[in-house]
């Protein structure tokens, strides 16, 4: 029986969510799935931190990323968003974005990878439910609201906070910071709500899924809460993520993509 050659992965970025998932492919921990190449701004850092794998990666720019691999993961700085995933949908890749906010202001991304029989896979990230949110989008939907609840620290320096000289440090109490759709929110927190975009995607758009930020001294995690009002089924859902190193980011979203990763190639796929 021929077996199928193993998928090649490109990764823009090497942050805390990149190079935990190069660690894994390096390990080979998903069966089928290989590291191929990766980019980062810092090259000296990032030699140090391949020089213990087991298969050195190919270090490109990342307007190369896609010449080199099957599967490009985006989990870079947005001001090089564009240039991943042109670079993976013009080489027809699956395109695995993580700043998913910046897809909104790039939506003939879709077109494009249409064409180029690309695919846009956006893995659900720091949140929960989108196989339900995208089961009931398929029928009619009243409203679909997320309020995230943020450490102060894990806000500190987005740009809504800047322009609109909120301060969030030394607060005692809860603060609403933001109220608006998904689309305000991805521009207001470009590196806080990535969520926000991923859920107006599954389910009714980023114009009619409304979003509420609150920098909350009282919690130490990430935490999100979905509320969906629709034809087929209500429902609401809440999840409390632990920060990684970097504290606007938890620790989950590195292990949904390694969950979305395995599903490529798994005999068995579980969920919409």
């Amino acid at each position: 029986m021929n077996s199928k050659p193993d998928l090649k992965v490109a990764i823009g970025g090497m942050g805390a969510i990149g190079l935990k998932v190069a660690k894994c492919l390096d390990a080979g921990e998903i069966p089928g799935v290989v590291l191929s190449a990766v980019a980062a701004r810092d090259h000296d850092k990032l030699k140090r931190n391949l020089k213990d794998f087991n298969q050195q990666p190919l270090i490109v720019p990342v307007e190369h990323l896609g010449r080199e691999a099957d599967i490009v993961i985006e989990c870079a700085p947005k001001s090089v968003f564009l240039a991943i995933a042109s670079s993976a949908i013009d080489n027809g890749c699956t395109f695995m974005p993580l700043s998913v906010g910046a897809l909104l202001d790039n939506m003939d991304l879709i077109d494009n990878a249409r064409q180029n029989n690309a695919v846009i896979f956006v893995p659900t990230g720091a949140l929960l439910g989108l196989d339900a949110v995208k089961a009931v989008a398929e029928g009619e939907v009243y409203s679909i609201t997320l309020v995230t609840r943020k450490p102060p620290t894990g806000l500190i320096g987005a740009p809504h906070l800047i322009d609109n000289n909120i301060n969030v440090e030394n607060l005692t109490d809860a603060l609403q910071v933001f109220s608006g759709t998904a689309r305000a929110a991805a521009k207001a927190f470009p590196a806080n709500v990535n969520v926000a975009a991923a859920l107006a995607l599954a389910g009714i758009g980023p114009d009619r899924t409304a979003v509420e930020v609150w920098a909350d001294p009282a919690v130490s995690k990430n935490m999100h809460t979905i509320k969906v009002d629709a034809a087929a089924s209500s429902f609401s859902m809440s999840i409390e993520n632990v920060p990684s190193e970097t504290p606007a980011t938890g620790k989950i979203t590195a292990l949904s993509v390694i969950a979305s990763l395995r599903r490529l190639t798994a005999p068995l796929v579980v969920g919409t």
